[in-house]
C-alpha cells in the first residue's frame, strides 16, 4: 500500500494538479444500497487509511467537533437485536425492523458522531463540518476501490436507540458510513437540473 505523505504543522501542502481521474471519480460518485453491501471491505491498514483521510475536512476553528465509532458485524448483530425489540413500540414496528438489515449487512460500518463544542464557533458550522467528514470517508473508501453508504434510519434519532451506540448527551448522529463490496453496479438516481440550483452574480 502506498504510504500517505506526512505533514507536520506549518509545513506546506502542496497545491492541487489537474486530475481526469479524480473527477471521473467524483462525476461517477454513487451511494450504495447498503444492503446489498458484502465483503470484502477495508482491511484494519486500510481502514485505518481511510479515517485519517475522512478526518481531513473543514473545520471552522480548528476544534475536530466529531468523532467516529468503528463497528463490526459483531456489535452491529447485538445491537441491531435490541433495536429490535425497541421498534416493536414504535408507530411502524414492520418498517422499522427491516430497516435493521441496511444496519448489519456491510462488513464494516464507521458511525460518525457530530461533538459540538459550546460557545466556540456556531454550533450549524460544527455539524456541518461533521457531515464533510461524512462525505470525505465515502470517497476514501472509493479510493480503495470500495462502495459505501452515508444513512442514518430512525435509530438515529430516537434517544434509546442511539444511545446503544454510545451517543451521549449533547451529541448528535451525522451518520452510519457502511463500506463494503457491491457485486453489481448500482443504477444511476435522479439529480438535479443545476441550472435550476444555481444563481451567478456579477
Amino acid at each position: 500500500m502506498t504510504q500517505l505523505p506526512v505533514y507536520a504543522l506549518n509545513d506546506a501542502v502542496p497545491l492541487p494538479v489537474p486530475s481526469p481521474e479524480f473527477r471521473r471519480r467524483l462525476a461517477q460518485r454513487r451511494s450504495a444500497p447498503a444492503q446489498s453491501l458484502t465483503a470484502p471491505g477495508p482491511t484494519d491498514a486500510e481502514l485505518d487509511e481511510i479515517l485519517l483521510l475522512g478526518a481531513r475536512t473543514p473545520d471552522h476553528g480548528k476544534l475536530f467537533p466529531w468523532r467516529f465509532v468503528v463497528l463490526g458485524p459483531q456489535s452491529r448483530a447485538e445491537i441491531a437485536e435490541r433495536l429490535a425489540v425497541l421498534a416493536e413500540v414504535r408507530n411502524k414496528p414492520a418498517k422499522d425492523q427491516a430497516v435493521l438489515a441496511k444496519l448489519t449487512a456491510a462488513p464494516i460500518t464507521i458511525l460518525v458522531i457530530s461533538t459540538p463544542i459550546p460557545d466556540a464557533k456556531p454550533i450549524w458550522e460544527q455539524e456541518l463540518s461533521a457531515g464533510a467528514v461524512c462525505m470525505n470517508l465515502e470517497h476514501a473508501a472509493s479510493g480503495f476501490g470500495y462502495s459505501a453508504s452515508w444513512i442514518t434510519d430512525w435509530y438515529a434519532y430516537d434517544a434509546e436507540g442511539s444511545a446503544l451506540f454510545g451517543v451521549k448527551d449533547g451529541e448528535k448522529v451525522a451518520g452510519f458510513i457502511h463500506i463494503g463490496t457491491l457485486t453489481e453496479p448500482p443504477l444511476e438516481r435522479p439529480r438535479p437540473e443545476i441550472a435550476t440550483k444555481v444563481t451567478r452574480l456579477p
